[in-house]
């Protein structure tokens, strides 16, 4: 659940009810509803828990309304204890009517001088993302290259360490030890840190740093969608390792597979540059390019040009 002052807040809304404390009113979908046929007195299937947007078809819709019918109407809808109505495209707000409604009823009331459909875009897209299932796991999110890494594996293995590499190396941190993962669509897991440990690294030996003072906000990144996650673990003599990645392997959150790659870890191996690689050769394969796939195919040509001519009869 997220606030109507968060909303609020994210979207630049003017309050027009600030006797109202808009941060105790909560919204729990991220759906909305445009209001034309409440307004019109057809209340049935309607869900009261949407943020009510009347656009500019239905305030002008209401004003042809004579008075008393046009109160009854708003009030209606006010009194179906939905959690706020914002009016959009009115640079000079709304009738005091409404507002005087409104405030009778203890219902927030906002307003934006944006337009209907690009205002319930963004804030679908920002309810989506507020109300997604989220999940807490344990890891360093790095943007890199445009592709979001989630280096995982057990503590004391070197996630904050490769991560700091590649913040060196220019690439952008988005957090670091936990990872909050957010399913935004079936296909789209978004991940951000922790309002606590927002831009700061831990570092053994040396403690807290903070990246965004260190190496500018240019380093740093709010949330970044998590296209690959590279597994850390100490090498195993014994265990057979992917060598030739002609399968992509997966891992699981929330019900999204995303790509897994698991890394062994030796002394004086560069995980930064391995990272690095692996971002780019998954962005290369999501083009197209599969070099495992192109180093198959040779192979398969070479087998065919070296059989004797007529051995397979």
């Amino acid at each position: 659940m997220v606030s109507v002052e968060a909303m609020a807040n994210h979207l630049h809304l003017v309050n027009l009810t600030p006797e109202i404390d808009i941060s105790q009113v909560h919204i729990t979908t991220m759906e909305v509803n445009r209001p034309a046929l409440q307004l019109a007195g057809y209340y049935e299937h309607f869900d009261n828990e949407r943020v009510q947007i009347i656009g500019h078809v239905e305030y002008t819709y209401l004003s042809q309304m004579e008075e008393t019918k046009r109160r009854e109407s708003f009030e209606r809808l006010i009194t179906s204890r939905i959690p706020c109505v914002v009016f959009t495209t009115l640079p000079e707000g709304p009738d005091s009517m409404f507002v005087e409604v409104a405030h009778r009823h203890g219902i927030p009331m906002l307003v934006t001088e944006r337009e209907t459909s690009s205002f319930m875009a963004e804030l679908i897209r920002w309810l989506g993302v507020e109300l997604a299932p989220s999940v807490t796991v344990h890891g360093v999110l790095v943007d890199i290259f445009g592709e979001g890494v989630l280096i995982m594996g057990e503590s004391g293995i070197g996630k904050s360490e490769a991560a700091l590499e590649l913040v060196h190396r220019g690439h952008r941190l988005v957090s670091d030890d936990v990872v909050v993962i957010h399913k935004v669509s079936d296909v789209t897991l978004v991940g951000s840190a922790p309002e606590l440990t927002r831009h700061l690294i831990e570092l053994r030996g040396i403690g807290i740093i903070d990246v965004k003072t260190l190496y500018g906000v240019q380093h740093v990144k709010a949330t970044s969608s998590i296209d690959l996650v590279i597994r850390l673990e100490d090498w195993d003599r014994d265990k057979e390792y992917d060598r030739m990645g002609l399968e992509d392997e997966y891992t699981e959150f929330l019900g999204n597979k995303v790509v897994c790659h698991t890394l062994p870890i030796r002394p004086g191996r560069n995980l930064a540059i391995i990272a690095e690689t692996a971002a780019v050769n998954h962005r290369q394969k999501k083009m197209g390019y599969n070099a495992a796939q192109e180093l198959y195919r040779r192979f398969q040509e070479n087998l065919t040009a070296d059989e004797p001519e007529g051995s397979g009869l």
